[in-house]
């Protein structure tokens, strides 16, 4: 089987979450001895074609035909603002289409509408597609949809915790300011700060001594560069449609202090410990408070079960077992049949009046994806 995704960039060049998330989620199809390929939609360091863990990935510089080789795919696969293209490719040719949200952003369920396979990367957002979804016809619905958490690894990055209190990514919608503030009202704690992939990055005042910043660290270099110094992972984010960096300290017993966005909350759950960003004191005394060794070994205790819990989840069978379901169903130059077997049909998505849904308000948020790429935001769907 053949699986072609196009994406805007691909690690270990593009250091992103949702960029590794996809990755997760390709290695294992790789696995199983399919064709995985990936092609670039904007230029990175890297111009010739590579392979990482299986899976090829094809440089911006080199993918000028990638619209002939996508229509020998069984299954093409999209997310972010190459959704359209790579939607209007598979209705020409009448293949089955698989698109991620990793945001629960107007545009994102838009531009998913009517794909064979959409996979939400959290139960909140799956929750906020089928409401938006709602006030369509069913012919405009994703045809199946699935819930994928961002796949974390546990044993590729547990490690011996640290004495640090991290944050990483220090722009603004990720906590910078706040991060540096903290640091300067407990100088009791070493703070190590960590170069996002996107965003104007916060740099700490010159004059604090218990500050450090480290570069931009691959995802595959984590354990080793951070999560081997970090003690406590701060995440005062403004937006999280989930929380990868959490799960992976989770799966080395580090204690996280969050703010409550929907997405943190589920990441989390039992194991956060959660301040909101606008609450100076709040995070100076969750951070105080984790300097006694035995509230410490609590909240470690509770973040080692979450990473057991999440690491059990089944969502990569289910993933791949609903990709060679898609792959089955294209017949060339004939009809696709839709059923997917275990993944939830549209039908059975909660469908309510138009009316409920066109009440639901809209607030402004930055979109990493947007941010990193460096265009205009998105309003979400905030519910």
């Amino acid at each position: 089987m053949s699986i072609v995704a196009r994406v805007y960039g691909y690690p270990p060049d593009h250091n992103a979450g949702s960029e590794w998330m996809l990755h997760s989620m390709l290695r294992p199809l790789a696995e199983r001895g399919h064709q995985v390929a990936v092609w670039l939609s904007h230029p990175q360091r890297t111009e010739k074609a590579y392979e990482i863990d299986g899976v090829r990935v094809v440089p911006f510089q080199e993918g000028m035909d990638f619209a002939a080789h996508a229509q020998k795919a069984d299954v093409l696969l999209s997310h972010f603002e190459n959704v359209p293209l790579v939607a209007g490719l598979a209705r020409d040719r009448l293949i089955p289409l698989a698109v991620i949200c990793h945001d629960n952003f107007a545009t994102s369920f838009h531009n998913a509408a009517g794909a064979d396979l959409v996979v939400y990367n959290s139960e909140w957002i799956r929750r906020d597609g089928e409401i938006f979804y709602a006030r369509y016809p069913r012919e405009f619905l994703p045809r199946n949809s699935i819930v994928v958490r961002p796949p974390v690894i546990a044993e590729e990055y547990r490690t011996q915790p640290g004495d640090c209190a991290t944050l990483v990514n220090l722009n603004s919608d990720k906590g910078g300011e706040l991060f540096w503030q903290i640091a300067a009202w407990t100088p009791g704690w070493k703070f190590l700060g960590v170069r996002g992939a996107y965003g104007q990055q916060i740099m700490p005042p010159p004059r604090l001594p218990n500050c450090e910043v480290l570069d931009s660290v691959p995802g595959q270099r984590m354990r080793e560069h951070v999560y081997s110094r970090a003690r406590v992972m701060l995440m005062p984010s403004l937006y999280e449609s989930w929380g990868r960096v959490a799960v992976e300290a989770f799966a080395s017993g580090i204690p996280v202090i969050a703010h409550p966005t929907p997405g943190l909350v589920e990441s989390l759950g039992e194991a956060g410990i959660f301040a909101y960003r606008d609450d100076l004191n709040a995070w100076v005394h969750a951070l105080t408070s984790l300097q006694d060794p035995d509230n410490w070994a609590r909240a470690s205790r509770r973040a080692k079960a979450r990473s057991i819990e999440l690491s059990a989840a089944l969502d990569l069978d289910l993933w791949c077992d609903a990709v060679e379901s898609l792959a089955r169903t294209r017949i060339p130059n004939g009809f696709r049949r839709r059923a997917l077997g275990t993944v939830v049909d549209a039908s059975e998505m909660g469908r309510g009046p138009g009316s409920d849904a066109a009440a639901r308000k809209t607030e402004p948020h930055v979109r990493h994806g947007a941010a990193e790429h460096g265009r205009t935001t998105t309003n979400s769907v905030d519910l």
